[in-house]
């Protein structure tokens, strides 16, 4: 599959990933930040089913990282670093099990390799609340997402998803229905026993929950080269709420 994606800078290759419902456009302002402070080309890679890149039935983390392969083959991409937010963490440790020795280094950006419980539904049924043979405007889209949800982050980033598929009709960047088909996949876990030895990093949101200390433990008993670092005042959005402690604690690790 060609996953669409947005080349930022030149130089040394680092190969970004979004999470669910996200888009390779949501890390632009980091990316170009990497990109003139370290000298890095960054790429903002659309996954499967989101973005612009094809939209599909079959969403799964072993057919991400095959479609990531595929990716830095067409590119001509060598010994990149990888860094993927959440769902797109996921695929790049699936890449890293699936094609040792590809990617230089890791960096899981607020996911841990067990598996999470399925927890969008709030955010589907709001989706799904969303008819766009009757909703014609963004204001009546963003209406309907404020009802539903109740932390605006939320109903931003998915709206940052809304376009105009024609001159009056509205729609999602995503493919609404394969996620829904598909998201009991979203929260799998790396298979059991699996061991990296890529240099990896994660970074967690001191305000999340999705790396505890169970979940450290299991992190430094499969990877052989680890570190984890902790973003003060960050949720799961690390990058997004608060950038410039993001940027201190990948930075250092990116240089070296």
């Amino acid at each position: 599959m060609q996953l669409y994606h947005n080349k930022i800078g030149e130089g040394r290759p680092l190969v970004i990933l979004h999470g669910l419902y996200g888009l390779g456009d949501n890390w632009a302002t980091l990316a170009k930040r990497m990109a003139e402070s370290i000298g890095f080309a960054c790429y903002l890679v659309d996954l499967r089913t989101h973005g612009r890149s094809p939209h599909n039935p079959e969403f799964n983390y072993r057919i991400m990282a095959e479609d990531l392969w595929e990716f830095l083959q067409d590119q001509h991409i060598r010994d990149p670093i990888l860094l993927g937010h959440s769902m797109g963490g996921k695929v790049v440790l699936r890449f890293a099990l699936a094609h040792a020795g590809i990617a230089r280094k890791l960096i899981v950006v607020d996911i841990a390799p067990r598996f999470y419980p399925p927890h969008h539904q709030s955010v589907l049924a709001a989706l799904h609340a969303i008819d766009f043979d009757i909703v014609r405007t963004r204001r009546e889209a963003e209406a309907i997402l404020r009802g539903a949800l109740h932390e605006e982050a939320t109903v931003q980033f998915l709206l940052k998803n809304l376009y105009w598929v024609g001159e009056e009709r509205l729609g999602w960047r995503f493919d609404l229905e394969s996620i829904s088909h598909n998201i009991e996949t979203v929260g799998e876990a790396l298979p059991p026993g699996a061991a990296i030895a890529t240099p990896t990093l994660f970074v967690r949101g001191e305000r999340s929950g999705y790396i505890g200390p169970g979940d450290e433990q299991d992190i430094r008993q499969r990877f052989t080269s680890v570190e984890i670092a902790t973003v003060p005042a960050a949720g799961h959005w690390v990058h997004a709420e608060n950038p410039q402690g993001f940027m201190a604690a990948v930075l250092p690790f990116l240089q070296d």
